[in-house]
């Protein structure tokens, strides 16, 4: 029997996609047969996977899941909105929040985590997944948010099911006060972030390349009232407070008062509470945002299948 060694597993996945711990076994069903294994691996549909890679995968879902003082959220990618109504598809989708939990927030380190009730990791399970449901998948992102003390609130909008849907939220609370209610404001934050879609939670955490490009327009379209310099800087001021407040959670107008700023929300519910209370972070994660989907010609399909053997 051939020695099964990590170059040839690693040819074995550059021939047909399949995962990692697939290729260590169909090696040793083998006696370490490369062609054999691959023969092993498309009987079993595994080598298949190599071939639905290349396909866009913009449908799916976000997960999220929280315990105590720490939460979740992942977005796991199909071809279709059909595959993400899939039972399996969903449990895996719950399950990679569960394990994104106890990782460092970080794709690479949730791929290599043993994935519960088999004996691939997550990475590998995927490949499985693709090879079982047919359809090419993703796992395209992951956050975590962790405090102290306090509360890790989440919010699933458009939800399909219980923690999954098209967007998914995270809000940490840093306090020493009551969990219920931080859990509470936690979720109305959530809420307003879903609709109201911040870039950062302070002033000082926006982006500066952003800040940069927005003064630097401002500046250009006050000159065009053709003020002095001295009095354009005040405008550009006057107008990046505009700026803030679009951006910014604390200085947006609280979408379910319409009212309040967020930053007065917090601090009235502080008070009631009797302690403070630090927005420390939040996650938004919209399914599919920023991927190129194809665009189809359906009557060129038509018309393309219609001169098929001609």
């Amino acid at each position: 029997m051939a020695e099964i060694t990590a170059s040839l597993v690693k040819e074995l996945r550059e021939k047909t996609g399949a995962g990692m711990m697939d290729c260590k076994k169909a090696l040793t069903e083998t006696s370490g047969d490369l062609e054999g294994a691959v023969d092993w691996l498309r009987k079993k549909g595994l080598a298949a996977a190599a071939k639905k890679a290349g396909r866009v995968a913009a449908e799916g879902l976000v997960a999220v899941a929280t315990a105590d003082t720490v939460g979740a959220a992942v977005e796991v990618n199909s071809e279709t909105d059909f595959v993400a109504r899939n039972d399996r598809f969903q449990a895996f989708a719950n399950q990679v929040a569960q394990l994104a939990l106890q990782g460092d927030g970080t794709i690479e380190s949730l791929q290599q985590q043993a994935f519960p009730g088999t004996d691939r990791n997550v990475a590998d399970e995927v490949t499985n997944m693709v090879a079982t449901i047919g359809e090419n998948m993703n796992l395209r992102r992951v956050s975590r948010i962790a405090v102290e003390q306090g509360a890790v609130a989440s919010y699933v909008h458009n939800a399909l099911a219980p923690n999954l849907g098209k967007i998914g939220v995270l809000v940490g609370l840093e306090s020493t006060g009551d969990r219920a209610r931080l859990l509470e404001l936690g979720k109305q934050i959530a809420m307003h972030i879903a609709a109201a879609r911040p870039e950062a939670v302070n002033i000082e955490d926006v982006d500066a390349s952003s800040l940069e490009r927005e003064r630097s327009v401002l500046a250009d379209q006050a000159r065009a009232s053709g003020k002095p310099e001295d009095i354009i800087a005040k405008m550009v001021e006057g107008r990046l407070r505009k700026y803030y407040e679009e951006v910014v959670l604390l200085e947006q107008v609280y979408v379910i008062d319409g009212e309040n700023k967020v930053r007065k929300v917090v601090e009235a519910v502080a008070k009631e509470i009797g302690a403070p209370i630090k927005v420390v972070g939040f996650t938004r994660f919209v399914l599919g945002e920023g991927i190129e989907k194809e665009q189809s010609d359906f009557a060129a399909e038509v018309a393309a299948q219609a001169n098929v053997g001609r």
